[in-house]
Parts: C-alpha cells; structure tokens; sequence
C-alpha cells in the first residue's frame, strides 16, 4: 500500500468544507432543468447560510487569530491561513451567486413575468408611482443623519440594510454637510409591489434599495446629493453564558440576547458603485479590512428576494406541489387514541419524512393529550417553530391534568428567544419545564408517552433524527420511530430523569447516549469491522449524517479503511475527512447529496459478522455532537424495518447519479454522472413511500 505523501494534512478544513456545500446549492439554481423560482430559492439559500457562516464560523476564525495564532491545525494551517483561504473561497461564491442571478435568473423570470423594475429603466408612468409610493410609504419612516460632532456614527443593528449618503451644501443652520447615513427601517418592505398596469408585467417589484436610492434627495433639501450607496455590516452572534457563573440560565440568556445584534463586526457588504473613500470610511468605523468586505452587484440581502417564491399563480415556476402520505396503519387510527396505542404496541413503526407525513406524530401527541388513561408526557424540544400545533399540544395536555415535563433546550441557535416564550407558556399551565444540563445542549429527539393499561403503566415512545417542527418535516429528511419497546422506552426515562434530576449516570440497556456511550461505541464498531477485515472476512460501513468532524472518528475510520473495510459515507455538508487518497483512504467514499429536500437524517450501519447493527441518532459525528452534547442513538431491531432503513438510506442513495457529487481527495466535489439508467433519490423515494 503506498504511504501518504508527509505533506498532505490529515484532515480537511471546516469552514472550506462548509463552503463546498453551499457551491452544491448554488449549483442548484445553476440548472436549466430547476424550475426558474426555485432557482431564486437556492440562490436565497445560500445567502442566508453565509449569513450564519460569517456569524458564527468567521466569528470563530477571528477569535482564533487573536488567541493562537501560531496553532496549525490537523488542516495544515494556521488561523490566518485558514481565514486567507476561506475569504478569497466566499468572495469567489458571492460573485458566481450574483451573476448567476444578474445573468441568468431575473431575465428568466422577467420572461415568466416576475420583474424586479431598476429606476434606470422606469417610465414616466413608473416613476410618477414610485414617487408617490417613496412619500407615502417610505419618507415618513426613515430618519436621516447628518454625521457631525453632534451626530456620531449611529449604532447599527446586525444585517440591516443601510445607506452612506455623501453630501455637499450648507443646511439651514450653517453647518457644512459632508457625509449622512439612511438606516432602513426594519418595518418597511424590501419589496414593494407595482400595480400590473403600472409595470406591464403580472408581478412587477420595486426594490427599497431603489427606491430609497432614486429619492434620496427628497431627505434633504437644499443640498446636493452626490451619491446614495447601500451598506450592510454582519456581526458575530454567537451567544455567551459563563457556565461556572450563571445561576437562572434563562435569566442570563435572555441578558445576551438583547446584545446578540450589536456583536463585533465581520463582515461589510456594500454597493460595488461605492467609491474607494467611502469604503475606507466604513472599514475604519467597523474595524474591519478589505478582505472583509464584499462589494454587490445587486441587493446586500439576497435573502429578501425570497418574497418573489410565493407569489400568486405561479406554480409552474415551483417544484410540483408535494403531498406526503399518512402510512398505514396510521391512516385509520387518527382521532382514536387506543386504536393508535395498540397499533404501536403490536410493533415498532418506522416514519421517513418528508416522503411519508409527519402527521403520525402529531397524532401521537394528540392522543396522548385526549386519551383519559395516559397519565404523563414527557419530551425534548430543540426547534419547534413559533407557531407549533405540537406546543399546543402539550398546552393542553397539562391543562388536561396530565403530568407534562418538558427539556427545553434554550441554547438551540437562533431560536432562544421562541424557546423561551414557549416555556413560559408551558410553565403558566402548569407543566414541568427544564432546560436540561448546563454546558451540554440537550440535542436528542426524544417524546415518552405514560398510559395506564390493565392497571399497570405502559411506555410509548418517538425517537427522531430531526426535530419536532412540522413545517421542516416537508422539506427536511428524517426518520422517525414509533415504538413501546420496554428497553427502549425504559431507557428513554431514564435519560429524562438525568435531565430532569441529578444523580449517578444511568446504565442503559438499547439507546447509545451522548456525552457517555454513544463516541465509545461508534469507535468499537468500527473497530470490530477493521478486524473482521483484517481476518478475511466481510466488513463494512455506511454511515449517513450532515457533518463529519470529529478527529479519533475519522483516524479510526482511516485505519479501518487501510485493513479493508469497504466504508461509504453520506455527508450531505462539511466532512473533513479525505476519502480516495492513496495510502490513506482508498477504500473510503464520500457523498453529498443535494436536492429539493434537505437531506437531514444521520444512521449508523456496520456489517457485525452479517448482524447488521442499525441506529438512527439524533447526532452527527462532531466533536459537539460526542462530547458537548445529550444525544441518542436508537437501534432498529426489527428486521423489516431494518431493511427498509438500509435501503431508503444507504442503497437508493448509493445509486443516485442526478443528486449526488463525489468527494475527491483535495476536497472538491464533482457531480456523480453514469450511464446507467438515471436515479433520482428524492424522486424514488417519493414515488416508492407515496403510497406505503
């Protein structure tokens, strides 16, 4: 076997990685064949997992150039080598993005008639109603500042949409105008609606950024305006709590949350028309470099335009509408509590979303809230939306008197503040409301249902890849199993008891546990296939999941490959293992899948001397995931949902050749092309569960 060159590093950058995934997105909107507002959908996509990217992965990058600056990574580089390579990487992305939506989007969709209007193009008759529109809906709400000793800078709130106006003039005071700036309310639209008759076009848009550009003027009379440039500054929003210091979690929280949106600076979008003196002007006030800051060929916020997606009467321009189907035997037990109890007591069900509905679970919790014999509800909460019926559910669950406890996990990024509310409505009707372990997010997808059988208590539970959010169910894939298994279930209360109570780490006799067994494990099940291989004998690995990170993992995955392990590896975004290298990892592949729906669902399969161990997680393999975080992992034991599990996650997908791309070994992706018949994973799926 030929040796690694010394050279070539062991691992994968996270942040480049991260960034293939979102070129795999864009390439999405790249493709004739997507329907053209899907096609804004993925360009919209990107823009926000940049957002995310510069507020949380660039936030990181900066903070560790200043704390270990000379440390090279298992990547081979150092912070600022790192950050080098991951800027010249995003400002490639960001003007592929634009011109992809300058050059080939907006025209297409101007054909379908979806037009954005640029002032340079208006009529007499369209700037006669922007006018009208910029003083009745636009002008009373904005509130120019002049820039002066009395007028320092203003504090700008993260990603909003701003503009740098330079001036020239004396105002009505005397004083000299030089520079102001134009914040944009977060109440105004981004876009404004033309009538048809005005545009020409069915759905005509004018952009605030036009808008507020054409009329600047009107904001300060008297004055000669010399330009009007958009701006838009990203700031870190990764929140802080001292672990060893904070007392009420929530308290603390919320403390940092009205500080989230004024963080540091790390990121400057700005007009590309902006002149070089402004620009300079904007970097010093942020403290932020040319390598910061990104000049646009369009909107700073591309996400805005995702408004366009669900416009009337266009469904020819959108994936066909999809409609999952309630499986049997769920299809016939809703709004029948016992009948849905019995049915999962007579077996464990398997649910693959978005493929099949969500539904079952929803009436899961349903019947848990109406059936007079079920004493106890417990469950995790991750991300469940603002507007969640299965909240609701709970509400009236212990407004029913039942006994409801529920993990709320308020450090789920991004929605602290929804999570809070909900569990102060909870708490309001009486329910238990925790917020599991400080230091380790409670990440596992977990509901437990307590029902009174025969005068005794019987356990029925849901365990879930992904998290209870109906609305992400329609586009996320996850699977999901219903199931009364005693070990099981008995297992899943004794996780909750850890999160609820204190005491010594529970044994558990099925589920696999983070921050506890479930590392472990994984190691030694690949280490069984590395010696069944070394032995002759048949030895493989699947694994599928969203991120692989976790250093050991990967080393031991490399070791098991070099004895013979056949290992193939679905990571649909960051991977910073290197499959296909010589010496190191030939015998190891990697997929990204990238389609309508987001690939979501993490399962675990190793060979075992033909046992054919199976588990579903709530868990990537990332350090986070192992280590800082309760996680589980669930085995599928029954034989026919065993093999459905192997093959709607690993031999369908295995065999797609419209979705997938291969990972090389620099870590580049190529798209996965055959002459074999073409297989679409989602299509196939869709189409095999449509009626399961």
């Amino acid at each position: 076997m030929p040796a690694r060159p010394p050279s070539e590093p062991l691992l994968l950058n996270r942040e480049l990685s991260l960034l293939k995934f979102n070129e795999r997105v864009l390439a999405m909107a790249e493709h004739r064949d997507t329907p053209a507002l899907e096609r804004l959908r993925y360009v919209c996509i990107v823009s926000s997992n940049l957002d995310e990217f510069f507020e949380i992965r660039i936030s990181s990058l900066k903070e560790q150039q200043r704390q270990t600056p000379d440390q090279v990574g298992d990547d081979g580089l150092t912070p600022g080598q790192a950050f080098e390579k991951v800027q010249a990487a995003v400002h490639e992305l960001v003007a592929k993005q634009y011109a992809l939506l300058n050059d080939a989007i907006l025209p297409s969709l101007r054909q379908h008639g979806i037009a954005l209007h640029p002032a340079t193009e208006w009529t007499p008759e369209q700037q006669a109603w922007a006018l009208d529109c910029f003083h009745r809906e636009v002008m009373p709400l904005l509130t120019p500042i002049g820039l002066d000793p009395a007028h320092p800078f203003p504090r700008v709130y993260n990603k909003s949409l701003n503009f740098i106006v330079p001036l020239s003039g004396i105002d009505a005071f005397g004083r000299k105008a030089s520079i102001a700036v134009v914040q944009a309310p977060r109440a105004l639209p981004r876009l404004l609606k033309m009538p048809e008759a005005v545009s020409g076009h069915r759905h005509g848009y004018v952009l605030l950024t036009t808008l507020i550009r054409a009329f600047v003027s009107e904001l300060f009379p008297g004055l000669e305006v010399q330009g009007c440039y958009q701006w838009r500054v990203t700031r870190n929003s990764d929140l802080f709590v001292d672990e060893e210091e904070v007392t009420n979690l929530r308290q603390a929280l919320q403390g940092e949350l009205s500080q989230r949106n004024f963080g540091a600076a790390v990121r400057l979008e700005i007009d590309r028309m902006t002149p070089p003196e402004l620009e300079t002007y904007l970097q010093r006030e942020f403290g932020l470099s040319s390598a910061d800051t990104y000049r646009v060929n369009g909107p700073v916020n591309l996400s805005r335009l995702m408004q366009l997606c669900s416009v009337d009467d266009c469904a020819d321009l959108l994936f066909p509408p999809h409609h999952a189907a309630v499986p049997a035997p769920f299809d016939q037990v809703a709004g029948k509590p016992a009948e849905l109890f019995a049915a999962i007591a007579a077996g464990d069900r398997l649910l693959h979303h978005p493929y099949q509905s969500f539904q079952p679970v929803i009436d899961f919790l349903t019947a848990a809230a109406l059936d007079p014999d079920v004493v106890a509800v417990k469950q995790t909460i991750y991300r469940t939306g603002e507007d969640s019926e299965l909240m609701r559910l709970l509400l009236s669950a212990a407004k029913a008197g039942k006994e409801v406890t529920v993990v709320v996990e308020l450090m789920a990024r991004f929605d602290e503040q929804t999570n809070i509310n909900w569990a102060a409505r909870l708490e309001e009707v009486g329910a238990h409301v925790v917020y599991g372990v400080v230091g380790h997010k409670t990440h596992a997808k977990m509901a437990l249902v307590l029902r009174r059988e025969k005068g005794r208590i019987r356990r029925y539970g849901h365990l879930g890849t992904g998290n209870y959010h109906p609305r992400t169910a329609r586009l996320y894939t996850d699977f999901g199993l219903l199931t009364a298994d005693p070990g099981i279930c008995e297992d899943m209360d004794k996780v909750f008891s850890q999160l609820t109570g204190l005491g010594a780490r529970r044994t558990l006799k099925s589920l696999l546990q983070s921050p506890f067994t479930l590392h472990e494990t994984m190691v030694q099940l690949i280490r069984a296939e590395a010696r069944a291989a070394r032995a002759g004998r048949k030895a493989r690995i699947m694994a599928k999941m969203n991120s692989l990170l976790e250093p050991a993992v990967i080393r031991e995955l490399y070791k098991a490959g070099q004895d013979g392990v056949r290992i193939d590896l679905i990571v649909r975004g960051v991977c910073a293992l290197r499959s296909g290298v010589p010496g190191l990892s030939e015998n190891i592949r990697v997929r990204s899948i990238v389609g309508r729906f987001l690939e979501h669902s993490r399962v675990f399969y190793f060979h075992a001397e033909g046992k054919e161990v199976v588990y579903l997680s709530s868990a990537d393999w990332m350090e986070r995931n192992f280590f800082r975080r309760v996680e589980l992992a669930v085995p599928v034991r029954d034989k026919a949902l065993k093999k459905r599990v192997i093959h709607e996650a690993f031999t369908v997908a295995l065999r797609d050749n419209q979705l997938a791309w291969q990972q090389r070994p620099d870590g580049d992706y190529s798209p996965v092309r055959s002459r074999a018949a073409p297989v679409n994973l989602h299509q196939t799926l869709d189409e095999a569960l449509r009626n399961s």
